[in-house]
């Protein structure tokens, strides 16, 4: 799955080689065919594994959105490749709609999260929640590996990561929490 995951990320699904996959993994390219169907099912397995380790590390916490984005942000920094995955997802497979259609499993517990808190008046009300959901991944990717301005690395000075961190908290918290 490693090698499958820098494969895919580096080179997206079309330009991705299973030969070089195969070789990576060291495993024959007849295996990986047994195993996954084809390249898009050996896609579709990477990418599935990405988004559920990044729901299992970061929940949704509708009480702290400036934290959850926060939290996102930093795993961008240690695991890059999903923002890239998701690139690529989209550009090749899904270029208009919902990206994770078909995945409720992973979407409808935040979405109803965060129209409990509306409800609740603990997030403005007035932006639907699916729409909440996306002004946050979209702050938290501000600095992601597919930023058109500037992309973060782990290794920039901590000092830099926490003005990030202190911005990012301070635009959620101005935008979504009631005053």
């Amino acid at each position: 799955m490693v090698a499958a995951t820098a494969e895919f990320a580096e080179h997206g699904i079309a330009g991705a080689r299973v030969d070089r996959i195969a070789e990576a993994a060291g495993v024959n390219k007849a295996q990986m065919y047994a195993w996954y169907g084809s390249k898009d099912g050996l896609f579709e397995a990477v990418f599935a594994r990405h988004l559920q380790a990044i729901v299992d590390s970061v929940p949704l916490t509708a009480d702290d959105l400036p934290g959850y984005v926060t939290r996102l942000y930093d795993s961008y920094l240690t695991d890059p490749e999903l923002v890239r995955l998701s690139s690529w997802y989209r550009l090749e497979k899904v270029p208009t709609g919902a990206l994770l259609s078909g995945r409720a499993d992973l979407t409808d517990p935040k979405l109803e999260a965060i129209a409990r808190a509306q409800r609740e008046g603990r997030i403005v009300d007035g932006i639907r929640p699916d729409e909440v959901y996306a002004l946050l991944i979209a702050l938290a990717g501000t600095w992601s590996p597919v930023s058109g301005t500037f992309t973060a690395s782990g290794s920039d000075p901590e000092a830099d990561h926490e003005r990030r961190r202190a911005t990012l908290r301070d635009v959620v918290t101005r935008a979504l929490v009631p005053s």
